[in-house]
């Protein structure tokens, strides 16, 4: 006879099932159509440099995605929560590691430079070189610092002078790092810290006092490079960029548009040849659309619907501080960034370089977003073994 502590167990087992499904299918779709995307008319394929073919990169990178997403799941989520001394507590060691990682990809001859921003660390590793994206690790470890330190302080949180305005100090650092050569992942981390700290009860007119340094920061970010100005300018006007800087949007609507109901066909589609730049990153949605058509962008976007769906039961299912917490960033990190790159896609908002999770190119992007997806599926396992004394973790 089953006891409502069986019954609780099962249920707690098929939300991080549900949850696994989905992303299983998301890197599954997102191997498929980065292979197909990265076809291309100049390649002559070489099994001796296979690991230079974006498409076929990507195919090795989803076995070791599924083997981090469930070897995350296994630690009990609660050792990344802040218990006792913060010497003791790892996520600010990896924060560390991220500024340093941030400063050190900055450096011209250790930080390697893509279309025109360096962004990326390359680590030789025998015959190949793997692209490392430290801004990536920060956006992860920010969400890890920030429910920790929240649900640690719970609602000290509310003291202006020397709770909040301490950890907006910390946001700032690593956004400010960030936006030197990466403006659109800098407003991204900046925007999911302040939704956790909403999430966490700090009050409204705190983040109000903020704004007008917000303001400021934006402002100088935009006039620090020139080009963004004009990728403004072209979002406003795009009919007198159209062949310059807003090629890319335009092109990125013909292929949706082409696709129609239907789409082309898996491999059929023509705008990945030449035609439509960053088919394989930040504008896979594109190609989605050319050759999976509207049913194949609606059926991804059905997939995050579900998957924030997913979330937001076990967030208001969750009894801990920090996993109701933790849960939330990690939703809200995948949701919004996916929300950001559809928007820039089909042309609702400027372009930004933010890939789409787990779908777009991206071995960086895609480990550590598994990794906490992982924490997640622990969350779920856990979600409702109640308020515990964390400290036991540390």
């Amino acid at each position: 006879m089953l006891t409502v502590n069986d019954i609780m167990t099962e249920s707690r087992s098929r939300l991080a099932d549900l949850i696994a499904i989905v992303i299983l299918f998301l890197m599954a779709t997102g191997a498929v159509m980065v292979f197909s995307a990265g076809a291309s008319l100049s390649y002559e394929f070489d099994l001796r440099r296979v690991y230079e073919f974006p498409g076929l990169r990507q195919i090795m990178f989803f076995p070791v995605a599924v083997l981090v997403l469930f070897a995350a799941s296994a630690p009990d989520y609660r050792r990344w929560a802040f218990a006792s001394k913060w010497y003791k507590w790892p996520v600010f060691w990896a924060l560390v590691v991220s500024l340093g990682l941030l400063i050190v990809v900055l450096v011209p001859q250790l930080g390697t430079q893509i279309n025109q921003a360096r962004r990326w660390l390359r680590i030789p590793l025998g015959p190949v070189s793997v692209s490392f994206q430290p801004s990536e690790l920060a956006k992860w470890t920010m969400v890890f610092f920030l429910a920790g330190l929240c649900a640690r302080l719970g609602p000290q949180m509310q003291r202006y002078w020397t709770r909040f305005l301490p950890v907006c100090c910390v946001i700032a650092v690593v956004c400010g790092l960030i936006v030197i050569e990466d403006f659109g992942t800098a407003a991204f981390v900046a925007l999911i810290s302040f939704m956790m700290l909403i999430a966490a009860g700090v009050k409204w007119w705190h983040l109000l006092t903020l704004l007008p340094f917000g303001v400021a920061g934006f402002v100088a970010a935009l006039f620090h490079a020139p080009h963004r100005l004009v990728r403004l300018a072209a979002f406003l006007n795009p009919e007198r960029w159209s062949g310059s800087v807003a090629y890319q949007a335009n092109q990125s609507l013909i292929a949706i548009g082409s696709g129609g109901l239907w789409g082309k066909g898996i491999g059929q589609g023509t705008s990945k040849y030449g035609h439509l730049p960053e088919d394989t990153t930040d504008f896979i949605f594109a190609i989605v659309g050319e050759e999976l058509g509207f049913l194949g962008t609606l059926g991804v976007l059905g997939l995050f619907i579900f998957f924030v769906c997913l979330g937001l039961v076990l967030v208001l299912r969750c009894q801990d501080r920090f996993g109701r917490l933790l849960a939330a960033g990690i939703v809200l990190t995948i949701s919004v960034q996916a929300a950001l790159n559809i928007g820039v896609v089909t042309v609702v908002l400027p372009t930004k370089g933010i890939p789409l999770p787990f779908i777009s190119a991206g071995g960086t992007s895609m480990l550590l977003s598994s990794a906490a997806v992982g924490v997640l599926l622990n969350i779920a396992g856990r979600s409702n073994s109640g308020e515990v004394d964390i400290s036991t973790y540390q």
